[in-house]
C-alpha cells in the first residue's frame, strides 16, 4: 500500500504568459528552484526526478543547472495531460519501495509561443497513434477540440442536452470567477457573464471559445518525499492518500472510438476506484477538487467517474452551483487550465497542495481536509487524493 508513505512538501510555479522569452529548460529550472525553496530543501537533497515524455527538458541538464547531484531514479510518463498525476504515481512508488527519498516532478512548456498542442494532428505531433488518426482525419477530426466535441455530442444525445449546455457555461463561469480573483492567472481581473460567454466564437460542435483551455508559457513543479521526512519539513507535508493511473481496454491516445460507447471514460472510472480503495476515502470525504479542464465537458464526465454524480447527471450537480467557492465541491480554485494557465495539469497539483495547506488565493471558507486532483481525460489518465498528513 502507498497510503501516507509519501507527501508533497514543496510546490512552485513560474509566471504564466503568452510569450515567456525564455527556454523551456530555464522555465523548468525556475519552477524547480521555487518548489525546493518552498520545501526548505537544497537541490542536493533530491535523488529522483520525473516528468512527461512530451517535456523537452532533459532531466540531466535540469539537474546540472539547478545543482541536483546524484540521481537514483528518473522516469517519464506518456500521453500528454494524462501524465500529470502519473508523476505522483511514479514518485510515490519510488519512495515507498525505497528506490529514492526525494523526487522532483516538473513540467515546463512554451505552449503559446512554441509548440501549440491545440493543433493536434494538424500540427507537428508525430507518434505511433497516427495509425488510428488515419481513420478519422478525412472526416475533419484533427484536433483535441474536435475529438472532445464528438464525445460531447454523443453525451448530449443520451442525456438532457439543454441542462448540459447550461452546465458547460457554469463550469467555464465558475472557473473564470476563480481565475479572475487569482493574481497569478492569465485571466486575472477578467470575469465574464452568460452574455459574453454566448457571444464567443464557436470552435467545434457545442464548444465555444471559453469552453477551451488556454495556451500558455510557463512551468510548474512539486517536491515529494517520504512521510517521515515531510513531518519535519518547512510546511509539514500534504499526504498522498491514494493515486490511480489507468488505460482501459480499447484505449487510444486522446480518443476512444474503438469502444461501443464513447460518452464515458472507463479509464477514469478505474483510476478513481484504485485511489479510493488505497485511501479508504469516499466521495463524501472530498472537500474540494482540481479537475483537469482542457475542455468544459470533460469536467462533467470526471465528476461522474469520481462518484459526485450518477452517470449522465453531472449537469445537475454543476448547475446547483457545486463548483463555486461556497458550493459542495469548490473546484479549480486557481482558475484551472481554462483561466489560470495550461501547464498540462501540473499547476493543478500545485493548487491542490495549497488547498490542503489552507493557502489557496481562493481558499474555501469550509475546512479542506481532502482534495481530489485529476489528469487529462480521453487519454490514458489518472487522479490522486491528497490530504492532511497524520
Amino acid at each position: 500500500m502507498i497510503k501516507d508513505k509519501a507527501a508533497i512538501v514543496g510546490v512552485g510555479n513560474t509566471e504564466f504568459s503568452k510569450n515567456s522569452g525564455r527556454s523551456e529548460l530555464q522555465l523548468s529550472c525556475e519552477a524547480v528552484r521555487a518548489a525546493l525553496d518552498d520545501a526548505g530543501l537544497k537541490p542536493s537533497d533530491v535523488d529522483g526526478m520525473t516528468t512527461f515524455t512530451m517535456d523537452s527538458t532533459d532531466e540531466i541538464e535540469l539537474a546540472r543547472a539547478v545543482g541536483i547531484g546524484d540521481i537514483n531514479f528518473y522516469s517519464r510518463v506518456p500521453h500528454g495531460g494524462g501524465a500529470a498525476t502519473g508523476l505522483i504515481h511514479q514518485a510515490v512508488m519510488a519512495i515507498a519501495s525505497g528506490m529514492c527519498e526525494t523526487v522532483v516532478c516538473y513540467r515546463g512548456l512554451n505552449g503559446r509561443s512554441g509548440h501549440r498542442f491545440s493543433g493536434g494532428v494538424s500540427g507537428d505531433i508525430v507518434t505511433a497513434d497516427a495509425m488510428h488518426w488515419g481513420w478519422y482525419m478525412p472526416s475533419g477530426l484533427m484536433t483535441p477540440a474536435s475529438w472532445v466535441a464528438m464525445y460531447t455530442e454523443r453525451y448530449m444525445h443520451l442525456n438532457d442536452a439543454d441542462a448540459i449546455r447550461n452546465a458547460l457555461f457554469e463550469v467555464a463561469y465558475a472557473t473564470r470567477q476563480h481565475g479572475a480573483a487569482n493574481p497569478a492567472a492569465m485571466f486575472a481581473g477578467h470575469p465574464f457573464d452568460r452574455e459574453e460567454y454566448e457571444a464567443q466564437k464557436k470552435i467545434v460542435g457545442a464548444l465555444k471559445l471559453y469552453d477551451c483551455c488556454l495556451e500558455s508559457d510557463g512551468a510548474s513543479a512539486v517536491v515529494i518525499t517520504s512521510a517521515e521526512k515531510a513531518r519535519d519539513g518547512k510546511h509539514g507535508g500534504v499526504a498522498i492518500k491514494g493515486v490511480g493511473q489507468a488505460a482501459a481496454k480499447n484505449m487510444e491516445s486522446m480518443t476512444s472510438f474503438y469502444r461501443d460507447e464513447i460518452a464515458a471514460i472507463p479509464s477514469m472510472d478505474i483510476a478513481a476506484q484504485t485511489a479510493y480503495k488505497q485511501s479508504g476515502l469516499t466521495p463524501d470525504d472530498i472537500d474540494a477538487a482540481v479537475i483537469y479542464d482542457a475542455f468544459t465537458p470533460i469536467v462533467l464526465w470526471q465528476l461522474e467517474s469520481w462518484g459526485f454524480a450518477d452517470k449522465g447527471k453531472a449537469c445537475d450537480f454543476v448547475n446547483a452551483g457545486s463548483l463555486r467557492l461556497d458550493g459542495r465541491l469548490p473546484t479549480n480554485t486557481h482558475g484551472g487550465q481554462l483561466s489560470e494557465a495550461y501547464i498540462h495539469g501540473v499547476n493543478g497539483i500545485v493548487e491542490a497542495t495549497r488547498l490542503v495547506r489552507g493557502s489557496s488565493v481562493n481558499q474555501p471558507a469550509k475546512d479542506v481536509n481532502n482534495v481530489l486532483v485529476t489528469s487529462g481525460v480521453g487519454i490514458p489518465t489518472g487522479g490522486a487524493l491528497l490530504g492532511k498528513l497524520d
